[in-house]
């Protein structure tokens, strides 16, 4: 094997080597000590992100790619090592108090023999595992090892989902997002079987070089098929049934940890999908990206406005935001001043915002044993710094300025625009869809300022999700104010292959 092959892949070689270190580790350790397998992951993980940047000073106007062409190493596919490696980091980092806490021990208390803490060091190995999945995801440039890749994400996931054993909504979650899971990943591989019946190779950039010989009905047929498995993945409508049920019912975490890292990575395949192998085609995939788009903006806001639970909440509003982001799919082109980047710096963004949200819910669920958003009413008098960073990631959210929501949203209405004047009635139905949305965030923030507390006694915020919070919040509020590194690597990430 060539070493440059090696050298190209050693991000995903430290994160498997470090997830065999989490379960020896997790070995050794007492059932009382088992945060010293989250600290190591964590560790393992920051450290990761050194041969991710090895990777940028070889990849500046060019990629290439390795094991007889199915992994592409190129700046799009290392911008998302990055995502996933961040994002993996500060879930973990969240983690070791919520396994730890109150919660955990309530769910676990109907679990005979369990205690609250007895398998929480598998949970950070897990983790690490799927981000190396997630990595493959990414750079996945064949239609095997993409199948590959999104069934070792998905089957870590199932066990993630339910892992509060003793919780009958985490079963339920974790019962749920399999059957989904395995539904659309068996419509998917369909899909995939369409396109190597009509080109005779599983090679996404073979398949590119013939696009244009298959016939009109396979492709979209195909197509049609492989949006089942990716939009499962995105949590885009009609593949999203299962995100409210499973957000609600996974832990916190895990939640947070699907509704950005796993998305993130779906949309990385959506894009090279449609970019490299389809669009040489001549299909009119944009149309559909957009009709999609609007269709989950506005499913997801209108079903989020009357939820009292915070994580169902935030479930349809991930929804929703799939539609925001799939405006960046429309609007993606090569070269393109907003076209190229605003897909990049959306879903950079989001990692910051909607995990902050999540971090927020994860510790006042475990601390009052409840999701209900009218139990979060004082928190401005209870924990004003938490209540703070909450509404600030609220207004992320929103999109409203000088957040990074506002920003991200901005760039990908750019795009669509910069793309196709015809895609003007799509930058319509998101800026409608940003009102909307307004109602419900704001209405997280009128509780915790505007409605007096129950209780008076102050909320306690542990180190490590303190931590987790603030690097959230300044991440969500430094891309707004400064976005100019982030414009300029997505810029550089933008490179797929031709």
């Amino acid at each position: 094997m060539p070493a440059e092959d090696l050298f190209a892949i050693l991000p995903e070689l430290w994160l498997v080597a470090l997830g065999l270190v989490l379960l020896g580790v997790d070995l050794y350790v007492g059932p009382q000590r088992k945060d010293a397998v989250g600290w190591v992951a964590v560790a393992g993980l920051v450290l990761a992100l050194l041969p991710a940047w090895g990777l940028v000073g070889t990849l500046v106007g060019s990629g290439r790619t390795v094991f007889a062409g199915s992994y592409a190493v190129d700046g799009f596919a290392v911008f998302f090592k990055f995502i996933a490696i961040i994002a993996t980091a500060l879930v973990i980092l969240a983690a070791m108090d919520y396994f730890r806490g109150p919660s955990a021990a309530r769910a676990q208390a109907a679990s005979p023999g369990a205690t609250a803490t007895s398998f929480e060091g598998e949970v950070y190995a897990l983790l690490v595992f799927t981000a190396v999945g997630l990595l493959l995801m990414a750079a996945s440039a064949d239609l095997i090892l993409l199948a590959l890749a999104i069934e070792f994400v998905s089957l870590t996931s199932y066990v993630l989902a339910g892992y509060m054993k003793g919780n009958p909504k985490s079963n339920e979650a974790g019962l749920k997002y399999f059957l989904y899971g395995a539904a659309a990943s068996a419509t998917m591989l369909y899909g995939f079987s369409f396109l190597y019946g009509a080109t005779g190779s599983t090679n996404l950039y073979d398949i590119a070089g013939r696009a244009s010989q298959i016939p009109a009905p396979i492709l979209t047929v195909s197509l049609a098929l492989m949006l089942a498995g990716f939009g499962f993945k995105i949590s885009m409508v009609p593949f999203h049934q299962w995100t409210p049920d499973v957000y609600e019912g996974a832990p916190t975490p895990v939640a947070a940890f699907l509704s950005v890292a796993s998305k993130a990575a779906g949309f990385a395949v959506l894009l090279r999908v449609l970019a490299v192998a389809v669009a040489p085609s001549g299909l009119d995939w944009v149309r559909l990206v957009a009709v999609l788009a609007a269709v989950s903006m506005f499913l997801g806001n209108l079903l989020a406005l009357p939820q009292r639970n915070i994580k169902r909440m935030l479930a349809y509003s991930s929804i929703s935001h799939a539609g925001f982001i799939l405006i960046g799919v429309a609007g993606f082109a090569a070269g393109a001043a907003f076209g190229s980047t605003a897909l990049l710096v959306y879903l950079f963004q989001y990692v910051f915002t909607n995990l902050g949200a999540f971090f927020v819910a994860a510790l006042i669920g475990s601390r009052l044993g409840s999701d209900d958003i009218p139990d979060y009413a004082g928190l401005a008098q209870r924990a004003p710094a938490l209540a703070f960073l909450m509404a600030l990631f609220m207004l992320s959210l929103t999109g409203i300025p000088p957040t990074a929501g506002f920003f991200a949203k901005l760039a990908v209405f750019g795009a669509a625009l910069e793309r196709s004047p015809d895609l003007l009635w799509l930058v319509g139905v998101g800026v409608v869809n940003s009102v909307i949305s307004l109602f419900y965030y704001m209405g997280v923030i009128r509780a915790m300022y505007l409605t007096p507390a129950a209780d008076p006694s102050p909320v306690r915020q542990p180190a490590a999700m303190s931590a987790a919070l603030w690097i959230a919040g300044a991440g969500t509020l430094l891309l707004g104010l400064f976005p100019g590194p982030v414009i300029s690597l997505a810029r550089a990430a933008a490179l797929l292959l031709p």
